[in-house]
């Protein structure tokens, strides 16, 4: 976990999972890079919330992959969902609900998928896409650490690979122009970012 900058309540909290995705911001907003996975990324954003003071929002900038054809480009996310948690067998057990999806923004934007494993396999690929266009590894997290501190978040992601058997590779050298393609959304898009 890394905080660039100083959180104060009038401007947002810009959230990353790691520096290749943050390289080209400009930090003149606060960047909370959290390390990859649900878990650094959950722990990491409730850390530093819990510490105060809160940001006027929680921004969740980062790459996804994409599960159906055709999906490219930077992407405001609609709702995210976890796909490796049995929340069915848990509600089974217990009449609870764990882990329900999340609506973060507007309802008809896309959905996103969120797990800890990188998706590159074309069974694990078919499988999601049936549920999200998109995946990643920390979007789901960011929102209920966001959430239970009672600050909003809306989450952007760019894609970066199919989630299929070239997901690495093809993140690895992707992943500098996603990295340009967020940070020219946050020009464009937060008012506070300049």
């Amino acid at each position: 976990m890394q905080l660039k900058g100083k959180i104060t309540s009038d401007r947002p909290l810009l959230v990353l999972a790691v520096e290749e995705e943050a390289q080209y911001l400009d930090t003149r907003l606060p960047v909370l890079l959290t390390g990859m996975g649900k878990v650094n990324a959950a722990t990491a954003l409730a850390s530093v919330l819990g510490r105060g003071p809160l940001p006027s929002e929680v921004v969740n900038l980062g790459t996804a992959g994409a599960l159906r054809p055709g999906w490219h480009g930077t992407h405001v996310i609609g709702s995210v969902m976890q796909h490796d948690l049995d929340s069915d067998t848990l509600r089974t057990l217990t009449g609870v609900t764990y882990g329900a999806p999340l609506t973060i923004g507007d309802p008809d934007g896309p959905v996103l998928a969120t797990g800890d494993s990188f998706i590159s396999d074309e069974a694990d690929r078919l499988r999601l896409a049936e549920h999200a266009p998109l995946v990643d590894m920390e979007g789901y997290a960011v929102a209920t650490a966001a959430r239970l501190a009672g600050v909003g978040v809306s989450m952007v992601k760019h894609v970066s690979d199919d989630a299929d058997e070239t997901a690495a590779k093809t993140w690895r050298e992707a992943v500098g122009e996603c990295a340009k393609a967020l940070a020219h959304w946050a020009e464009h898009n937060i008012p506070t970012y300049a």
